[in-house]
């Protein structure tokens, strides 16, 4: 595996971790929709929801980075995220009936059901953007460099996946249509990082 290649994958892997995020949040507002509605309540909720798990992932991020960091352990993140956000597809609306009889108030309800639903793979995708940057600094001179690199990379990626998926996607497909597909090119992208990358370990300092 060249250091190019290496690189490239970990941009690669950051600009599409800030679209799926972004995407999933859009998506989120639209199950939430019928249970919820889509007041200022709801998209409180989610916006909540998913900058506090952006944060708990950027935290858990950098700290597991520490832990001998490699390209595998970056793909198994990848592939963890999107295994955990199948249940909005497979139980949303069961789930979602639950939480809104026991918690009718929109307010509460389209919290919990927020967090339920996407708390865990926003946290787990927030952990790819301080995990790449630990694999691609090799000198600390040049650690600022890299690290305002890929997060251009990351929310660039979460531009594209706002404009693309309120501007075309939600008119071409159906919202459990694009949830799976992005969350197979996710699963894809994960299992690809782990096969191809040898286990070359990165010295933590």
């Amino acid at each position: 595996m060249t250091i190019r290649f290496a690189t490239t994958l970990c941009y690669a892997i950051a600009t599409w971790s800030g679209f799926f995020v972004m995407a999933i949040e859009l998506l989120g507002a639209r199950l939430l929709a019928p249970t919820f509605g889509s007041s200022i309540y709801v998209w409180g909720a989610l916006i909540t929801v998913f900058m506090l798990a952006l944060s708990i992932g950027y935290l858990a991020g950098g700290r597991y980075s520490m832990r001998k960091p490699t390209h595998r352990k970056l793909g198994m993140i990848l592939l963890l995220a999107a295994i955990t956000a199948l249940p909005a597809v497979a139980w949303s609306e069961s789930l979602l009936e639950v939480i809104s009889i026991a918690v009718p108030d929109p307010r509460y309800g389209s919290l919990l059901a927020a967090t339920a639903l996407f708390l865990v793979p926003t946290v787990l995708s927030g952990m790819v953007s301080p995990y790449a940057v630990r694999l691609m600094v090799q000198e600390s001179a040049s650690a600022g460099r890299h690290a305002g690199q890929l997060y251009f990379a990351s929310t660039f990626g979460s531009a594209t996946g706002t404009l693309l998926t309120s501007f075309y996607l939600v008119l071409w497909l159906e919202v459990n249509q694009i949830l799976l597909s992005m969350i197979f090119v996710s699963g894809l992208l994960g299992l690809l990082t782990m096969w191809q990358m040898n286990p070359r370990t990165v010295q933590t300092t």
